[in-house]
């Protein structure tokens, strides 16, 4: 831990601010330079979660030694390609990279090696592993994390955000070069590899078939009639924030649906006595709002959603109890050992081993319960080598004799 007293604000980049690439010429003096560059690169995105209803990157930066920093507009400059083939050999220095690499990989960039800070911090065991805090705690500087929450969609970009993108990326070889002596010190760099070799390869899951049922607040519902209320509201709310590029809780926040849901409005008047409904986005569609009420109400009862049904999971742990009373108990004896794994290797227990591995082991455990069956069932589950070769032995010891004191 660095002593408050020897931190050092990092104010400027050191070369200054680099100028925004917007055109193809600029964008193609980038790609010259990266490519003349050595080592890893150090690469972040800006995104406007919270304004915008897609994930796009609204700013790409990277710094690499030899090449110095660069700042790319990815609406002017939409396709890095290039830039991607030019890199293809390097490695990629990312800070939580599963945030980043979907719009990167819009653009055209896919790393093919990557180093993650966040992750490594997490295997180290630091226990604040945002990126200002690593530097801080690693490096001794301290960054202004003043922007992070912006509307990076804005434009022009006002300089103070531009200094703050660069210096996002100003030390993070550097971090990169700590982390990797430290995880190389504590045995743990081949597990931090095969980590972000895992985070390239994930692929996001297939769209939900019901995305409505993710509103929040849902469970207050308890109507068929006020789900289809609901599900309408979403459907036409999505409509208009797709059309609009906003976030959708901009137009219409769901606590707003949700409340609707429950009263179910009649008249505009009653609409607006909802407060959320009187907002500029909403108001704009109050007539829209109140006839997606109005078909919800009207559908005949073959045509309404029906309760959720369970996934193919095991249900949420709190219910294991009443559910199966034994397999709520291998749970308890597989989280104990996997906690006490975790505070060994210093690390988090969900980086040790993915609790949904361990909730779906338990629930359904293998015919005969052995190291072997455990470590294939883990694998199967997505878990890594050095994560079985870890926890399946443990695991299945406490699992096994779980299952001799029920019998005994």
């Amino acid at each position: 831990m660095t002593d408050e007293t020897t931190i050092v604000p990092l104010l400027e980049p050191r070369e200054g601010i680099p100028p925004v690439v917007e055109n193809p010429a600029e964008l193609a003096r980038v790609v010259r330079a990266f490519a003349a560059g050595t080592g890893p690169v150090a690469v972040d995105a800006e995104r406007a979660s919270g304004y915008r209803y897609s994930g796009r990157a609204y700013l790409v930066q990277l710094r690499r030694a030899g090449a110095g920093s660069a700042l790319i507009d990815p609406i002017r400059c939409p396709d890095l390609s290039e830039l991607d083939a030019a890199l293809a050999d390097a490695e990629v220095v990312l800070h939580a990279a599963s945030q980043d690499l979907p719009c990167l990989a819009e653009l055209g960039f896919h790393p093919r090696a990557l180093f993650d800070t966040e992750l490594a911090g997490r295997l180290l065991g630091y226990e604040r592993v945002g990126l200002g805090l690593m530097v801080e705690n690693v490096l001794g500087l301290r960054l202004e994390k003043g922007y992070s929450a912006a509307d990076w969609s804005t434009r022009p970009l006002p300089e103070d955000w531009l200094r703050y993108a660069a210096l996002d990326v100003e030390v993070l070889v550097e971090l990169r070069d700590v982390l990797y002596e430290e995880l190389k010190a504590t045995g743990k760099l081949a597990w931090a590899q095969e980590e972000f070799a895992a985070v390239l390869a994930h692929r996001a899951p297939a769209p939900r078939s019901d995305p409505w049922r993710r509103t929040s607040g849902i469970h207050k519902v308890r109507s068929l009639r006020g789900l289809a209320v609901v599900r309408e509201l979403w459907t036409l709310r999505d409509g208009f924030a797709r059309e609009a590029d906003l976030a959708p809780g901009r137009v219409l926040p769901d606590s707003a649906i949700v409340t609707a849901a429950l009263e179910l409005p009649r008249t505009t008047k009653a609409l607006t006595e909802i407060p959320p409904f009187t907002g500029r986005s909403a108001r704009k569609h109050l007539r829209e709002w109140l006839a997606a009420i109005g078909r919800a109400r009207t559908l005949p009862e073959s045509q309404l959603p029906q309760p959720s049904t369970p996934g193919d999971g095991p249900p949420p742990a709190n219910r294991w109890m009443d559910r199966d009373p034994v397999a709520a108990r291998r749970l308890a004896a597989a989280r104990t050992v996997v906690t006490s794994l975790a505070e060994e290797h210093h690390m988090p227990a969900e980086n040790l081993v993915q609790p949904d591995a361990v909730r779906r082991l338990t629930w359904e455990p293998p015919p005969v319960v052995d190291e072997e069956t455990v470590a294939s069932r883990l694998r199967e589950l997505g878990a890594r080598e050095w994560q079985i070769e870890l926890t399946a032995g443990p695991v299945a010891k406490a699992l096994t004799e779980l299952e001799a004191k029920e019998l005994g």
